[in-house]
């Protein structure tokens, strides 16, 4: 089955600055010149920013907030979050659990809601006015996230309640926080001279402003890179439906009487599936894969080779060999050698199954009489005619029954319903950033109200691509909080007056955010450092990739896989088909993500700076390195557009999927043991992993709802990379 690769923003945030400064959108302002509605000069009481929002779970204001509105909440926010933060510092009371690490869960409430905000625009409605407040504020944010770590009272203060913590009566999550605490502070360099702190610092403010202009640089690209068609002839193989769709997309675009194939965030792009004309396929491709190399404004490999040379730099400060056992060493795995070892011990049985798959192309398309030998771009096509060829299933049958509101609320809300007792009524009083998201406020199986959630799914220019879930509000119990989620995905958007018809990848992206929402929403922590989605980035897709379990569940599918014209069920010889098609070109989705798993290893297990370095050559040379150089089959992410790991906070931490894969195909095995789809079995899981948090050591979690370390067993039934 394939995996959804996601990424979960609140890693983005954490990356400029930690949730001990950032933890959760506060409840009441913390200092007394914001209760008196004095602010440091730019910020008024007008800003919807000043004060906590009177929306139902403080929601956003969107209908009072302006990109003006920002610049100002940001730079007050920040220095009412020092000033906060200093006098916990300089508190003459001896430190304490209460007046330390307690107290530091309570500031910066002002900058946590702005920046919550802030950050959720910028990926997902920017504009030009943001991109500028981004590009300065960035490294503002990341000298600030130093400003509070490399605070020496402030860390004697942590340590005094660290070394301290067996003895002060703290129950078990207590001491984890406090913990967690003095790690985050260690980790971020509080350990370190005065003279490394400093060069420290300037890392984190150039790091910070150069991951901004990727971000930047790669959306620009990506809507640059788009492929314009001006012969509708050239679209053949596409239905009314998509052609409607590229129409509109070259409307938005005041190209009138052309069709426009707007990019995806991954290598191999969706319309190659269809497009009969090799030649175009051919352009979609090479406009995909050398979209941010151009030698021009939106190129990105200068970028990235500087990012690459700083995070050396910062391993080595910090005193880790490579940045990947910088950042491993906080995650489930440990070590960058555990995860490439997962990710290498895959590759044998993938590649095999990979070439079977190619072997099996190559001979259609010989008995088509094609006088070529199959390209990376003929991937997606002639994959597309084995699978009608082997399995009689095709896209086009499967749409009419995936139409997206009905996934929605017939497919994601009811399995939800089912697991764990939640019900959802849309909120259409509820301001939006923009008119395609919807708001939902969730209840419980009791009837009390327990969150907000916003869905955002439709392809835009202004959008970074793929798909993501965060909180615009954290629930806490210590600030009395309850969760505000949101969703962003990136499906095309239909013609007027069409249905949004889905394919099955779409359906299971769906499924699988939503996954990363339920761990949000269903949170009851106390404290914001460990709310939610705060865990090891390879226990975060934990969740997302578990639910996507039910998107084929047959209770489930049969709720929802209805014909949106006759309102008729899929037939069960069309589920037949998908269920048996689970495994088709699995050997190509695997051999793709594992190439870029092992790129992101290659690049942040350099131990010395290689500056010069030609990012193709060094891409040729990481992947034959791991004997997983497959030209036919390219990376999911090439380098210069590998956003998770230049942008997105998975730097290092790309392999996650597939450590979280064994987990969640793992965990689905026991539901499928003890009944499936049950109350009994949602609550349990909902008790012991979706409720926690970030609250323990996460495998110590897991093994308690297992009973047992997790095997991979699950996931090469799944994938279909066992023998048979």
């Amino acid at each position: 089955m394939t995996k959804h690769l996601s990424f979960t923003l609140a890693v983005l945030t954490v990356f400029f600055f930690t949730t001990t400064i950032l933890g959760a959108t506060k409840k009441h302002m913390h200092s007394s010149e914001a209760a008196q509605g004095t602010f440091a000069a730019g910020l008024t009481s007008a800003n919807p920013f000043a004060e906590p929002s009177s929306l139902l779970y403080q929601a956003p204001p969107f209908d009072r907030i302006k990109d003006s509105d920002y610049q100002p909440a940001l730079e007050e926010g920040m220095r009412q979050d020092l000033a906060e933060i200093e006098k916990i510092a300089n508190d003459p009371a001896p430190a304490s659990f209460e007046n330390t690490i307690v107290a530091m869960e309570r500031t910066g409430a002002l900058l946590t809601r702005t920046v919550k905000v802030f950050f959720a625009m910028t990926q997902a409605n920017t504009d030009d006015a943001l991109q500028k407040i981004q590009e300065e504020e960035a490294p503002r944010l990341a000298a600030h996230a130093d400003a509070v770590h490399l605070n020496e009272k402030l860390f004697q203060r942590v340590k005094e309640v660290y070394d301290q913590r067996e003895k002060i009566g703290l129950n078990a999550v207590q001491k984890f926080l406090v913990e967690r605490y003095y790690k985050d502070f260690v980790r971020a360099g509080a350990l370190l001279s005065e003279a490394d702190k400093k060069r420290l610092r300037e890392i984190n403010q150039e790091e910070s402003k150069l991951t901004t202009s990727f971000q930047n640089r790669l959306l620009a690209a990506t809507k640059a890179g788009a492929l314009v068609i001006d012969d509708k002839k050239e679209l053949e193989g596409f239905s009314e439906a998509e052609i409607s769709a590229a129409a509109e997309a070259a409307h938005q675009r005041g190209v009138d009487g052309k069709w426009v194939l707007a990019l995806q965030n991954t290598t191999q792009q969706p319309a190659q599936a269809s497009l009969r004309n090799r030649a175009v396929r051919e352009q979609l491709f090479r406009a995909s894969t050398m979209r941010a190399e151009h030698a021009d404004s939106n190129d990105t490999r200068q970028i990235i080779l500087r990012i690459a040379e700083l995070r050396i730099e910062k391993a080595k400060l910090l005193g880790y060999p490579t940045y990947a056992a910088y950042v491993l060493a906080d995650d489930m795995a440990k070590t960058p050698e555990a995860a490439i070892k997962l990710l290498t011990d895959l590759v044998p049985a993938a590649m095999k199954k990979a070439e079977g798959e190619a072997a099996k192309m190559q001979a259609l398309l010989d008995s088509q009489h094609g006088d070529f030998k199959l390209q990376p771009w003929d991937w997606q096509y002639y994959a597309e005619q084995v699978r009608k060829a082997e399995y009689a299933l095709d896209d086009n049958q499967i749409k009419p029954y995936f139409e997206l509101n009905r996934v929605l609320e017939d497919g994601i809300f009811y399995a939800a319903n089912q697991l764990y007792g939640l019900t959802f009524k849309e909120r259409k009083d509820i301001p939006v950033y923009n008119p395609d998201v919807r708001v939902f406020e969730v209840f419980d199986a009791n009837g009390k109200s327990i969150a907000l959630w916003y869905c955002d799914y439709f392809k835009r220019d202004n959008k970074s691509g793929g798909a993501w879930e965060d909180t615009f509000v954290d629930g806490t119990g210590l600030l009395h909080t309850k969760p505000v989620v949101f969703n962003v995905a990136n499906f095309s958007k239909p013609g007027p007056g069409q249905p949004a018809l889905l394919t099955y990848d779409d359906v299971t992206t769906m499924f699988h955010e939503f996954g990363h929402a339920l761990h949000s929403m269903l949170t009851t922590v106390e404290y914001p450092r460990l709310t939610g989605t705060n865990v090891p980035t390879d226990f975060v897709e934990f969740p997302s990739q578990f639910n996507e379990h039910w998107a084929l569940y047959p209770k489930v599918l049969e709720h929802y896989a209805k014909n949106y014209k006759t309102g008729e069920p899929m037939p069960q010889e069309l589920v037949a088909k998908i269920r048996k098609a689970k495994t088709f070109n699995q050997g190509f989705a695997t051999m793709e993500y594992l190439e870029a798993a092992l790129l992101d290893m290659a690049w942040h297990t350099l131990k010395e700076s290689t500056s010069p370095v030609n990012v193709d050559t060094f891409e040729t040379n990481a992947l034959k390195k791991f004997d997983v150089y497959m030209p036919l089959v390219p990376p999911r992410y090439r380098s210069t557009y590998f956003a998770h790991i230049w942008s997105s906070g998975y730097a290092a931490g790309y392999f996650a999927y597939m450590w979280a894969e064994v987990l969640d195909d793992d965990a689905f095995a026991w539901f499928t043991e003890h009944g499936g789809l049950t109350r009994a079995n949602g609550e349990r899981f909902r008790d012991m992993i979706l409720s926690r948090g970030g609250t323990e050591d996460v495998g110590a979690m897991y093994r308690a709802f297992r009973g047992r370390n997790p095997n991979v067993k699950a996931l090469l039934e799944e994938r279909g990379l066992t023998e048979k």
